[in-house]
């Protein structure tokens, strides 16, 4: 098995965790040919969930943390999906990011770019990907950021 994306990671202070398992009725991801659809996940660390409101509780700088957090789980998932080899991956397709944020906070496409900053660095080109950026009234458990993902592999 390749390990270079896992020695990339590491090198940027990331160690990936296990895909955690679905928290509901779902899988934590779905393969279509060489398309794999990362169900969305929240914002935790191994403190536990990062929580907050963007706009009343948290800055920018802190959802883009929580983001990132969202970043590294998908990457757990999709290398669950590759067996194990990281380096089965090919790229990140898109990215829809939910922002849990007060009615006029209008910065989720910052918040977004903390993954989406993180993948570009640890994937290089792979790491580039489509993207939408939506703001959302709540999420589950009160999280701050959720981002689901397609990712290509091989």
């Amino acid at each position: 098995m390749g390990q270079a994306i896992e020695e990339r990671l590491a090198e940027l202070g990331v160690s990936l965790p296990e895909a955690p398992a679905p928290a509901a009725n779902y899988v934590p991801y779905v393969q279509i040919g060489d398309i794999v659809y990362v169900s969305g996940q929240i914002s935790m660390n191994a403190e536990g969930m990062v929580c907050g409101k963007l706009g009343a509780d948290m800055t920018v700088d802190e959802g883009a943390a929580a983001a990132k957090l969202c970043a590294i789980g998908l990457l757990a998932q999709a290398r669950a999906a590759c067996g194990g080899d990281l380096d089965r991956l090919v790229r990140v397709v898109k990215l829809t990011g939910f922002v849990n944020s007060t009615s006029d906070f209008t910065d989720q496409p910052q918040v977004i770019n903390g993954a989406s900053d993180f993948l570009a660095e640890a994937l290089g080109d792979a790491g580039r990907h489509a993207r939408s950026a939506v703001s959302a009234a709540s999420l589950p458990f009160g999280v701050a950021v959720e981002i689901e993902g397609i990712f290509q592999i091989r």
